[in-house]
């Protein structure tokens, strides 16, 4: 029996034709015109935004990148990333949600499932540095203070160089890019993982390797930070006036970390929950207008990130304005005495 219920599951893997070879043209839209008109203009807004923040963030920093530290260079590599999707993927999408089609071609499918996988991936790889960048400066300040400026840049080639791989893998062979169920927008061909079990490996590497490990280094560092904020405090009440400063930057720095990783991991996570389902639930039980909305959800991440950065940055502008009125108003009362 088990021999045949194996034969049966191989057979039905056999025979499984994904979305895009049952329909005679894969790029068709497959919603209304009037949900694709709302979806480009939803996209319009969303590219403007993210492109005027991301680049906003990027040339600000440009203007004092000699006392940018570690941290804030992997924040200045997360815009590059969140604009990169912007400028590179975004136009795609919304000229053919307006166009009620893809019309770009398997070429440009292609390219766009790239690029929209290669920025993604370098966007979490980065909040996964980050991330152990935090936990090693507040939890384990032996190592925290031998990470420098040239580390930080010996990081971004080594994030840059993974995301490529794990981008261009499908290139080889191993898998492809293919058109959404909804048409007007490509993806990871999460399908492959349906017709092979050789598919099924390569799913699971992309899921471990570039979501469920990355996450899990996220999840644990912040954990760990919060647990010892917590428990010290109290001690840096007692310190002097420059460590306490000091801190404080560096929880701002925690902070917005902290807050961008959950905007991503939010937007992302249902996106991610409906591959996953595509890729080894039952064939073609997503729905199409159901598939369409973690999409969106997932390509609004990109504007989350320099409206956290600003709310952040003005707030601890305020406490440092606040504390300097402090020191001055404690000056001018020493001197008077």
């Amino acid at each position: 029996m088990n021999g045949m219920a194996s034969d049966h599951n191989t057979s039905s893997r056999e025979e499984y034709l994904p979305h895009y070879l049952q329909e005679e043209d894969p790029f068709a839209s497959k919603l209304s015109r009037e949900a694709d008109i709302v979806a480009g203009f939803y996209l319009t807004v969303i590219g403007i935004l993210s492109t005027l923040g991301n680049g906003y963030v990027i040339f600000m920093s440009s203007k004092r990148k000699k006392k940018l530290r570690p941290a804030e260079i992997m924040t200045v590599n997360l815009a590059v990333c969140d604009l990169g999707i912007s400028v590179v993927g975004k136009p795609f999408s919304i000229i053919s949600f307006f166009s009620h089609r893809w019309v770009f071609g398997w070429m440009g499918c292609r390219w766009y499932g790239w690029a929209g996988f290669f920025f993604g991936c370098g966007s979490l790889i980065t909040m996964t540095a980050v991330s152990l960048d935090r936990y090693l400066k507040i939890c384990h300040l032996s190592y925290g203070t031998w990470l420098k400026r040239h580390h930080a840049f010996i990081c971004l080639a080594i994030i840059w160089a993974y995301a490529t791989f794990w981008a261009t893998v499908p290139f080889a062979g191993v898998g492809s890019y293919a058109p959404e169920p909804f048409g007007t927008s490509c993806t990871l061909d999460w399908w492959l993982a349906q017709a092979s079990v050789a598919g099924q490996a390569f799913i699971l590497s992309i899921l471990f390797f570039c979501l469920l490990f990355p996450t899990a280094v996220i999840v644990f560092s912040y954990v760990k930070i919060i647990l010892k904020v917590k428990s010290s405090t109290k001690e840096v009440a007692h310190y002097d006036t420059r460590i306490q400063n000091s801190h404080i930057l560096e929880m701002k720095l925690t902070k917005v970390a902290m807050l961008i990783c959950a905007g991503f991991l939010i937007a992302w996570i249902p996106y991610a929950v409906v591959s996953v389902w595509s890729a080894f639930g039952q064939p073609d039980s997503v729905p199409i207008q159901f598939s369409v909305v973690p999409t969106l959800l997932a390509k609004s991440a990109a504007m989350y990130n320099p409206i956290i950065y600003q709310v952040i940055d003005c707030k601890f502008a305020c406490c440092r304005s606040g504390g300097l009125k402090t020191l001055k108003k404690k000056s001018s009362l020493k001197k008077s005495r």
